[in-house]
């Protein structure tokens, strides 16, 4: 066995029933978890249900007692993922709620009074914190799409298209308000999607080696500067747009800023 197989089995081995059994929907939810583990780490052309039974400590006929087909276990990942919600817990723990109603309890205040830049800051705060306590789902997302996996369209569905409906239709009640300025909501949203997914992406990616990094800066101040980018490009200048433009005060940032900021002033 792999040391990769074995961490995904040590992992994800939940406690055993008092009869000294596991029950079928913990052993169906321990099979979803190895499984997008291994998915993450190997692509999914690149894993067998083989590999996936042996890393749960189970036989193939396990796997497909509890899933009859393997799209009936990727669709088990994606509801699994889709519900773990942008919950603030620590590293590993989900808040049990669909993303999506996790961000429109998150916003819904500050939707409702008009805060713009609180509405899009909660957002971009969720999300990045999200990827950084879910680094499975970013590696699930990039690998279904490359490799034109069928979960990519259930991504899509439930997490991409629904997001761009309830921020891109937030975006247009405010251009109707006379607050934005004419431009197609949904590129709004990717334009501000974009900025959070490459940040993410940057971190996980490249920037665990320190001298690879050059943006360091805390997530909090992150979604603050995508915030206040996007607002300066879309809000309208005169009218109800007016006070969207009010920036904030900003807090001075500590003597570890990001590392562009570090060369320029050693070159001086």
């Amino acid at each position: 066995m792999s040391k990769q197989a074995e961490t995904a089995r040590a992992d994800h081995t939940p406690p055993l029933s008092p009869g000294g059994r596991m029950v079928a929907e913990e052993r169906r939810l321990q099979i979803v978890k190895v499984a997008m583990r291994l998915f993450s780490e190997r692509g999914f052309r690149g894993t067998t249900t083989k590999e996936i039974a042996h890393a749960a400590g189970v036989s193939e006929a396990i796997i497909f007692r509890h899933f009859a087909t393997k799209e009936e276990l990727y669709a088990a990942i994606i509801d699994h993922k889709s519900c773990a919600g942008f919950g603030a817990g620590p590293a590993g723990e989900e808040s049990g709620h669909p993303v999506i109603d996790t961000i429109r309890a998150c916003v819904g205040d500050a939707m409702e009074r008009r805060d713009d830049r609180e509405v899009f800051r909660q957002i971009a705060l969720a999300m990045m914190e999200h990827h950084s306590r879910d680094h499975e789902f970013l590696r699930l997302l990039l690998y279904s799409a490359l490799e034109g996996h069928q979960l990519a369209q259930i991504f899509w569905d439930k997490n991409v298209r629904v997001l761009y409906e309830f921020l891109g239709g937030y975006v247009g009640e405010r251009q109707r308000e006379g607050a934005f300025r004419d431009v197609d909501p949904f590129l709004v949203v990717r334009a501000f999607n974009g900025a959070i997914i490459h940040h993410s992406l940057n971190k996980i990616l490249w920037e665990r080696d320190a001298a690879r990094r050059l943006v360091n800066v805390p997530a909090e101040e992150a979604a603050r500067e995508f915030t206040e980018i996007l607002l300066r490009g879309i809000v309208a200048e005169t009218g109800a747009g007016a006070s969207s433009l009010r920036r904030e005060k900003r807090p001075k940032r500590d003597a570890g800023g990001s590392g562009a900021a570090k060369n320029k002033k050693k070159k001086r």
